[in-house]
């Protein structure tokens, strides 16, 4: 039940929230970036530096998602 909740928020922050939005379509193209150098067999330095730079652009993307969803909720209880 609580899952089915969140997925309502988050559908609703898509359609109403320009911020989170962006942020969303960033996450998923990050991950898809991500995946790519994950795929690969060896990084080179440079690709092992330039993917946990994406990490980590994701996982600030992500924890302001979190932020919004939170306020969000906070509005709405």
């Amino acid at each position: 039940m609580e899952l089915a909740k969140e997925e309502a928020v988050v559908k609703v922050l898509l359609e109403s929230n320009d911020e989170f939005k962006k942020l969303y379509s960033e996450h998923l193209e990050l991950e898809k970036k991500i995946a790519e150098f994950d795929s690969k067999h060896y990084l080179t330095p440079e690709e092992e530096m330039e993917r946990k730079r994406l990490q980590k652009i994701k996982l600030a993307g992500k924890d302001r998602m979190f932020e919004i969803i939170r306020e969000f909720k906070n509005k709405n209880n």
